[in-house]
């Protein structure tokens, strides 16, 4: 493992916490009548995918079970392919994808301020 993966690791973890909160309370309809918004948890979306992207192959392998390539995917998405992103997949992501994304990746930052914390 990388010493910078947990770096990244955290780097998305915070990342999805913000775009799971900026959505907290809306609806839909609030969603798609707000353009700041919605260019935010496209962003978002993006910088959860580029750290993803930098984690290395060892501890994305050792972690099989968080979906590296579909974060990575989403982030080429929306970087590459800006004019073409679908708002239904942005909604879905932030609404359904992203609390279990926050868990699992708990899981992983978590052993490592343990260890820290026993230094």
């Amino acid at each position: 493992m990388c010493k910078d993966d947990i770096v990244y690791v955290g780097h998305m973890l915070d990342t999805a916490r913000k775009a799971t909160h900026k959505l907290k309370g809306k609806t839909r309809k609030e969603f798609d009548s707000d353009e700041n918004l919605r260019l935010a948890l496209a962003h978002l979306l993006q910088i959860i995918g580029e750290a993803a992207n930098r984690v290395s192959r060892e501890f994305k392998s050792d972690h099989a079970g968080i979906p590296w390539e579909d974060i990575i995917g989403m982030r080429h998405k929306v970087v590459h392919d800006y004019l073409n992103v679908d708002q239904n997949v942005i909604w879905k992501t932030v609404t359904e994808e992203l609390a279990p994304l926050v868990v699992r990746l708990e899981s992983l930052v978590k052993p490592e301020a343990s260890k820290r914390n026993r230094k």
